[in-house]
């Protein structure tokens, strides 16, 4: 093991308090570059909902069956080369698929899991001054907004952006003719290039910091689980980002310097890219997944008061599922004419993987039973990042199977369970580590009123809009289908298309709450004339929401026409949640822009023991001892139900810190 207890000295020339560009912009402070990575992730993920909301819309009402423009777009021209007259073609359609996708496991997930919350908490919770590499984290983020320009860049040239899927399987990927896309294909692939870049420096930076600027007493098992959790993503996305580089560097060479690595008709193998692309992209998943489960650990033991049940056990877990997620990637490729003795070895492998996710979910249960359990913004988040992880695990053993995968795997059950574990794991666990750690980040409170409407909207409308899409899959319904109409045995399950869309437009509407409290919160806009208008337009949300929703049960989500009844009936009942929502707002939130104390959780966790807000250099003179391990809640014979991690052990108390 490696201590270190570096002086503020260390870093002076970084923490030296200079103009605005460096302070704010070109920053070697590790919490400003992890807000960076925040609102990089956040305006991203504006434009990734924005093109799922748009396909979803012709996926319900095509535009061949309906001839009807996207809600709110018919005032476009006739010669908008996206969408002419609010109307998307089958070649927009793809690239719009390909490009929700793209952008919010690239530049959403990735940037505020990893970026964010492992640039803002490592030395924070280590109790470290700064990275060890503040150069090359501050190098890190503008690497990734250069790899953002990059990929916005491909909306604007001729041809439109990449349109192969998400996953650019090759050749629909290196042969332009196929899907008449030129540069859009290139850019997506010099953008992914660039991206991993960026996200190998991080990875370097968290490994040596971790390994080499622990305060004393912080040995291995006395680091909070988050850390444990980005130190792991952190050592696969080191390993796994050189082969997604190189594979998009040969996709490059592939189209631009028309060389054949995945061109069939040039003697090229198309199945190399796949092999590439999942060797890279399950470890992925889990560069997604583990911050969040990290994160989700310690909420779960802050808010039910108890220590994390088998701490070292979810260690283990933690680091047997990075060990066994690159040696899963086969089951992809069940489809690929795989030889089935293969096949069932990726089979066994897969099933394998299901063991240490479920001995962290059982250790999450255990961790919540017999706790005094705080129900907390934070803690809604986490719960709702175990329900949806567990749902969307479930699902995973279905398609690990070769024999089930092949029949489900080009349907709507994948679109499903990836969202769960994705969206349901990765969306989750960011909204709760956001109002988590937001007194710390911003120095004010997240407002929690405003923030649990949020949360029911966005859990609520989660599950309607991708459980029914399990359904969908097993009735057969493909994947990545410009109009369903088109196809006679699909017919009955159009409705269902047309409920989940809606469900995802409530969804989207839902995110609307989270924008006006962080907004507020941010930015400390105190004023009764921002707060009040809060209020009313969440109010009208779920007011109009309603309406909308009392009416489709009413009269059918397909029916053109609503009867006078309908519309009574409809208007009386969000008029009633338009009241209970108003009322609840009123008289529960807080001014925005209230500063928060040091330690508003009482959390045991060094990045509480830091002042509020947090100075250049983290801790002042002297850095941190610590003497206890970073969950001894309610331990027996403390004056207090916590104990943070500085706080020396008592005779009566050492049995509690092993």
């Amino acid at each position: 093991m490696s201590e270190s207890n570096h002086t503020s000295s260390t870093h002076d020339d970084h923490h030296s308090h200079g103009g605005f560009w460096s302070t704010y912009i070109f920053s070697f402070d590790h919490k400003t570059i992890g807000k960076q990575f925040l609102w990089l992730g956040l305006l991203m993920m504006i434009v990734g909902g924005l093109l799922a909301l748009m396909f979803r819309w012709q996926l319900a009402w095509p535009v061949e069956k309906f001839d009807t423009a996207i809600w709110g777009l018919s005032w476009l021209s006739d010669e908008n080369p996206f969408l002419p007259e609010g109307k998307m073609g089958p070649d927009v359609y793809n690239m719009f698929v390909t490009m929700h996708a793209t952008i919010m496991v690239f530049l959403v997930v990735m940037p505020i899991l990893v970026g964010c919350f492992g640039n803002f908490l490592i030395p924070l919770m280590i109790g470290a001054r700064d990275m060890a590499f503040p150069w090359l984290n501050m190098l890190s983020f503008w690497t990734a907004v250069l790899g953002a320009i990059v990929m916005s860049w491909g909306f604007f040239v001729e041809g439109g952006h990449a349109s192969a899927g998400w996953t650019g399987y090759a050749p629909l990927s290196t042969v332009s003719d196929y899907t008449g896309v030129e540069w859009g294909q290139n850019l997506w692939a010099i953008s992914l290039f660039i991206l991993s870049l960026s996200s190998l420096m991080g990875s370097v930076n968290y490994i040596t910091t971790i390994i080499n600027m622990r305060t004393k007493g912080m040995n291995w098992f006395r680091m909070p689980l988050s850390i444990w959790a980005l130190f792991i993503t952190a050592i696969l996305g080191l390993l796994a980002l050189p082969v997604l580089g190189s594979a998009c560097a040969l996709m490059i060479f592939d189209r631009v310097f028309e060389t054949a690595f995945f061109n069939p008709a040039k003697g090229g193998e198309p199945l190399l890219w796949q092999h590439l692309f999942w060797y890279f992209g399950h470890p992925e998943v889990y560069i997604l997944v583990l911050p969040a489960m990290g994160m989700a650990s310690d909420i779960l033991s802050v808010f039910s008061r108890k220590p994390v049940f088998g701490y070292r056990a979810m260690v283990y877990a933690m680091s047997s599922i990075a060990f066994l997620s690159w040696i899963v990637w086969g089951h992809h490729m069940f489809q690929s004419g795989m030889n089935p003795a293969l096949g069932t070895a990726f089979m066994m492998t897969t099933l394998v993987i299901a063991i240490p996710s479920a001995i962290k979910t059982f250790n999450w249960l255990g961790t919540l039973w017999g706790g005094s359990i705080r129900f907390t913004l934070p803690m809604l988040h986490a719960l709702a990042f175990v329900i949806l992880f567990v749902v969307g695990g479930l699902s995973g053993i279905y398609m690990a199977s070769n024999v089930v995968d092949i029949y489900i795997h080009d349907t709507y059950f994948i679109v499903a369970h990836f969202h769960y574990v994705i969206f349901g794991g990765t969306m989750f666990a960011i909204f709760g580590g956001i109002a988590y750690w937001f007194p710390k980040m911003f120095s004010t409170y997240f407002d929690s009123a405003l923030g649990k409407v949020h949360f029911w909207l966005t859990f609520i409308f989660f599950n309607l809009a991708f459980f029914p899409m399990h359904i969908l899959g097993v009735g057969g319904h493909m994947r990545r289908i410009y109009d369903p109409t088109q196809y006679e045995y699909l017919a009955d399950l159009q409705p269902m298309n047309v409920f989940i869309t809606l469900a995802a437009a409530g969804m989207g509407l839902g995110q609307i709450p989270f924008a006006l409290n962080f907004f507020g919160s941010v930015f400390s806009l105190s004023g009764k004339l921002y707060k009040h208008f809060s209020q009313i337009f969440t109010s009208l949300i779920v007011g109009f929401i309603s309406y909308k929703s009392v009416a489709f049960l009413l009269e059918g989500i397909t029916k053109p026409v609503i009867t006078n009844t309908t519309r009574t009936i409809s208007g009386v009942v969000s008029i009633v949640f338009f009241i209970i929502i108003y009322r609840y707002l009123v008289r529960n939130m807080k001014i925005f822009g209230e500063l928060a104390v040091q330690n508003p959780w009482d959390a045991n966790t060094l990045e509480w023991v830091a002042p509020t807000p947090a100075p250049h250099g983290n801790f002042g003179p002297e850095l941190p001892v610590v003497f206890r391990n970073p969950y001894e809640y309610s331990v027996p014979g403390e004056t207090e139900d916590w104990a943070p991690q500085t706080t020396p052990l008592k005779p009566q108390a050492d049995g509690a810190s092993h």
